[in-house]
């Protein structure tokens, strides 16, 4: 089978995707669809993917959208290894630590909600960053709980789950905004960790094909 992995280098739900993918071994091409220039609401991705947005993963016979169905659908088709535990308390356990960050932090401080923060509300940078840290530090803190709960190296257990190829992006964002990440060591040791291993170091942003690090 064929994938195409439409995104962009620094979209942290793509880098999702590319752990995912490179945990399994997999190979894909990529299409890069430059955010800071609208080029995902452009019409011929948006007769791929309606809501303009990325991720889109195309397959020979579809188009899958939404970064946590897509981990689903790659973690199904690509059994081995397993980004999910295999009792259902388990993998009930980390669903819900990805919605934390994929439901709770990465909505309000994607792109386009803070491109409207400064547009629409006139918040300044200060205003920005704080409500960036707000969000994340509000999310971390209930993973901190989690992980120091069932982590074993990783957020849950000892080998990675959907859960890292969460966290992973989330603490790039951070690091990105400068969030302050002391309160939360357990968390900040999981995703050290994960990031450490092949797979999840081949699927960092400034790896990418369309990296410009500006």
């Amino acid at each position: 089978m064929s994938l195409t992995l439409h995104g962009y280098w620094r979209s942290t739900t793509a880098y999702r995707v590319r752990i995912a993918i490179a945990v399994k071994g997999v190979e894909y091409a990529q299409v890069t669809h430059d955010l800071r220039k609208g080029e995902q609401r452009d019409a011929e991705y948006g007769a791929l993917n309606p809501q303009g947005l990325v991720p889109a993963l195309a397959t020979d016979d579809a188009v899958l959208t939404q970064s946590p169905a897509i981990l689903e659908w790659i973690d199904e088709t690509y059994p081995n290894p397993p980004l999910l535990p295999a009792d259902a308390n388990g993998r009930a356990i980390v669903r819900a630590m990805a919605a934390t960050i994929a439901c709770d932090i990465h909505p309000v401080n994607n792109l386009r909600i803070l491109n409207a923060l400064r547009t629409e509300l006139g918040a300044d940078e200060v205003a920005v960053n704080r409500w960036i840290a707000r969000w994340i530090g509000d999310g971390f803190a209930a993973l901190e709980t989690q992980i120091a709960r069932y982590g074993d190296g990783f957020a849950f257990g000892a080998a990675p789950t959907i859960a890292d190829c969460h966290l992973v992006p989330q603490v790039y964002s951070a690091e990105r905004f400068a969030v302050d990440l002391s309160p939360y060591p357990k968390l900040k040791a999981a995703a050290e960790n994960a990031r450490a291993l092949p797979a999840f170091a081949a699927a960092h942003p400034d790896r990418q094909p369309d990296a410009d690090r500006a």
